[in-house]
């Protein structure tokens, strides 16, 4: 394996969006360095099961809907 071609691994403390914190091993930044998240598993829709509504903007998701409503999803 080449010497130096690898970014530095080490401890960063991770702070969720409700304030909970961890350590981990990441690239990111220098060592101690704090990641500070704005989503995460806790709070995105996509983990929590939210049922956020889709806005339809300038009409694309009716134009996609048009042009697909005959493939018989």
């Amino acid at each position: 394996m080449k010497q130096g071609i690898h970014p530095d691994y080490h401890m960063i403390k991770v702070v969720m969006t409700d304030g909970t914190e961890y350590m981990t091993r990441s690239t990111y930044g220098k060592e101690g360095d704090t990641l500070n998240l704005d989503i995460d598993p806790r709070s995105h829709p996509a983990w929590t099961g939210g049922n956020q509504q889709l806005l339809d903007r300038g009409g694309r998701i009716s134009k996609f809907k048009d042009k697909f409503k005959g493939f018989g999803l």
